[in-house]
């Protein structure tokens, strides 16, 4: 914290900094015997009537009566990222939007509305990436009219805790009435060594979702809008590694195999998808078999895919992975992933949800 030439505590932010990345120290319980102080690190979303309200990087409000400020400063943007690629947010957003594209869309400003049927808030969700030309309630009225004309609820996708997100956007939502129903994070790592973590385990690769991918794929009854939306993006890929009645058996270890039969419908151990995009190689629906856990299947899938991106001319990596989600965090902290920026689904209020 700042510290006065007489070694004090000073507040050294004000309404000015609106806006900017602040760490704040307050009294946890003002005017209490015994008080404690409590620091909070965000974007400093608003300061009125005397209260600040600050936007955490994993996307929670915090709110800090003016009163029990102690201490305060503006501090550099969230640091670079130690290991891995760089990439800023804007080239993230933009490259995961190519990844799972929607069957219509329409722009309001620099915002894109998407829809597909209501197959997960993704494709059925606006991306804010900049100013939609419009005042904010403009702009959110006509969000709500266009995804009302299509039977869906409206939702807005935004991002915290990185530098050029949408900490203010996320406040000023909220402020609104809008609901944050799911918050994620966006990992990015180096591909070159996912792909050397397994020699294929006998996977599959194809250019379709066919009936034994989906048989696997935790949506199930699968529309042809939803198909349309998987098979979305500049190069897609999707591994299949057959049950124990396809051929070879989920047990087999060999070479990445062709397009191909992998077994009866449901005959199915692991399955993942990936999308390659200039530098980036996108991994998702990375699912296994509960009967065919912890035999390596998921590195399997991710490396034989990692392989074709880099044939393909791919570098860098990323994923999404839910935040509850120990498992698959542990496994992809292990191949060299780590946390670039968390994202969140805002719905309008009082409407009934989607699926994600």
């Amino acid at each position: 914290m700042e510290f006065s030439a007489a070694g004090r505590l000073e507040v050294r932010i004000t309404t000015a900094d609106v806006g900017k990345r602040v760490s704040v120290r307050r009294l946890s319980e003002a005017g209490v015997a015994g008080e404690k102080f409590t620091d909070t690190v965000g974007v400093l979303t608003s300061w009125t009537d005397g209260v600040l309200l600050i936007t955490r990087k994993s996307g929670e409000s915090v709110r800090v009566a003016e009163s029990a400020l102690v201490a305060g400063k503006v501090v550099p943007a969230a640091p670079a990222r130690r290991r891995g690629p760089a990439a800023s947010y804007e080239e993230l957003a933009r490259v995961a939007a190519r990844s799972w594209r929607p069957v219509e869309s329409e722009r309001l400003g620099e915002w894109e509305l998407r829809a597909a049927g209501g197959f997960t808030r993704r494709a059925n969700s606006v991306l804010p990436l900049g100013d939609p030309g419009l005042p904010l309630d403009e702009a959110l009225a006509a969000v709500r009219r266009w995804y009302g004309e299509r039977g869906l609820p409206a939702y807005v996708q935004t991002a915290t805790g990185a530098a050029g997100t949408q900490e203010r956007l996320c406040a000023e939502l909220e402020r609104r009435g809008w609901v944050r129903e799911v918050t994620a994070e966006v990992w990015t790592g180096p591909l070159a060594p996912v792909a050397d973590l397994a020699e294929g385990a006998g996977v599959v690769l194809s250019r379709e979702a066919d009936e034994t991918w989906l048989a696997r794929y935790q949506r199930k009854g699968v529309s042809e809008v939803a198909l349309r939306v998987l098979e979305s993006g500049p190069s897609v890929w999707f591994a299949t590694v057959p049950g124990a009645g396809g051929p070879g058996g989920a047990g087999d270890v060999g070479d990445v195999g062709d397009v191909g039969d992998v077994g009866d419908v449901g005959d199915v151990a692991a399955i993942g998808r990936c999308v390659v995009d200039g530098r980036w190689a996108s991994f998702a629906a990375v699912e296994v078999d509960p009967a065919q856990r912890r035999r390596g299947l998921a590195t399997a899938v991710m490396a034989a895919l990692a392989r074709r991106a880099l044939d393909e001319g791919a570098s860098a990596a990323w994923l999404q992975v839910e935040t509850d989600n120990a498992g698959a965090r542990a496994l992809y902290a292990g191949m060299g992933f780590a946390a670039h920026h968390a994202y969140h689904h805002y719905r309008e209020p009082a409407a009934a949800g989607a699926d994600r």
